[in-house]
């Protein structure tokens, strides 16, 4: 293990996984809230819409300043927990099948579509809601209306209507969208530090390939969320592809496409470095509380410090113990990053941190030897 990675370092990873995805879910989909009222709106079977710009001012205009953000209520409640659950199905799914050796690309699209299922199965009846209120003459005022209305004419399998085609939908799209930050990540951050830059671009592109590449489907799982007046009841995806031909030809399968793009990429991008910041925020607090409940034994000023053969009972594990005295070379890239408690034998390697590393002095020296 590479003890600088701190996607890999030790400690509560369910509860960081949980609370980032979390945080990550809500702030995706907060902030472009509303170019997702407009995509909603432009995937409209009986209305024609020319412009994202067009239709927001429209609707701005003709509804209030604050019609694009109805139905963010539901996002919040729903987005939460299922991209909680999400983040964190993906990282054990990924942990567990990199024990086992699997290819990478493999690994990642096999992880995306576990995580995949387990978020729709939550966030399908907010989905619903969520895009009836967002809908042109929506009869709903409210989060609560809209769920007690829908499940009282409608029942409980009203929430559920879209849930096969929305898999059928993210399967892919999570696949291209993983797949891709991965690959990203591997070009520009092999590492795997945390790299604020790199997760926005990589986040942003994730989430435009998968977006435009999936539309055809996410106009079907429109039409069946909001069973559109003038166009009629719609049960499952086969006629929803039917409905979308008939009424609107093979263009009608990329409507909404530009503000579909347009809402998925600063969202996935904002999702992802929101995820990782979390993620490296939380990590760095555990070793730092791990690190001030360990005895330190400070180092001198001294680049290197050779300690007698009979001071150590045992190798230090987060070091390559050898027969003799290793030097370690450090590049610059590496030194703003704070090494992580060697729990084994109660230390804490406290020198040449982001805090007091000096650039003229590119060399470590490891003081540890094999006994």
């Amino acid at each position: 293990m590479n003890f600088d990675d701190y996607e890999e370092l030790p400690g509560a990873k369910l509860s960081v996984t949980l609370f980032a995805g979390a945080s990550a879910g809500i702030m995706e989909h907060i902030v472009m809230y509303p170019v997702d009222t407009v995509k909603t709106r432009m995937q409209s079977l009986s209305h024609t819409t020319n412009s994202i710009s067009g239709v927001l001012r429209e609707m701005i205009k003709q509804e209030g300043l604050f019609r694009p953000l109805r139905g963010a209520t539901a996002v919040v409640i729903g987005a939460g927990p299922a991209h909680a659950l999400y983040f964190s199905s993906y990282e054990f799914t990924k942990e567990k099948l990199a024990k086992l050796k699997i290819n990478d690309n493999i690994n990642y699209i096999i992880s995306a579509t576990s995580a995949t299922v387990i978020h729709d199965a939550i966030s399908n009846p907010t989905e619903v809601i969520k895009q009836r209120l967002q809908m042109y003459d929506s009869p709903y005022k409210s989060v609560m209306e809209c769920a007690r209305k829908v499940f009282h004419q409608e029942g409980f399998g009203a929430f559920y209507r879209s849930y096969t085609t929305q898999l059928v939908m993210n399967l892919p799209y999570q696949a291209i969208h993983f797949s891709t930050y991965e690959f990203l990540q591997e070009y520009f951050n092999k590492e795997r530090r945390y790299s604020p830059m790199v997760h926005v671009v990589a986040g942003g592109a994730a989430g435009a390939a998968a977006a435009a590449f999936t539309t055809p489907l996410d106009v079907c799982k429109t039409l069946l969320n909001t069973q559109e007046q003038g166009v009629g009841s719609t049960k499952g995806l086969f006629e929803a592809i039917r409905k979308v031909y008939r009424v609107a030809g093979i263009g009608g399968f990329f409507k909404g496409l530009q503000a579909r793009v347009l809402y998925q990429m600063p969202a996935t991008a904002v999702c992802w470095s929101t995820y990782e910041f979390f993620k490296y925020l939380l990590y760095t607090n555990k070793r730092k509380s791990v690190s001030l409940a360990s005895p330190v034994v400070a180092a001198p000023a001294s680049p290197s410090l050779t300690y007698e053969d009979n001071k150590l009972s045992k190798p230090l594990h987060h070091f390559h113990a050898m027969n003799k005295e290793p030097t370690a070379t450090v590049s610059p890239s590496h030194y703003p990053r704070e090494l992580p408690a060697m729990s084994s034998v109660g230390l804490v390697y406290a020198h040449h941190t982001m805090h007091d590393y000096n650039p003229a002095s590119s060399q470590l020296t490891d003081f540890t030897r094999s006994t």
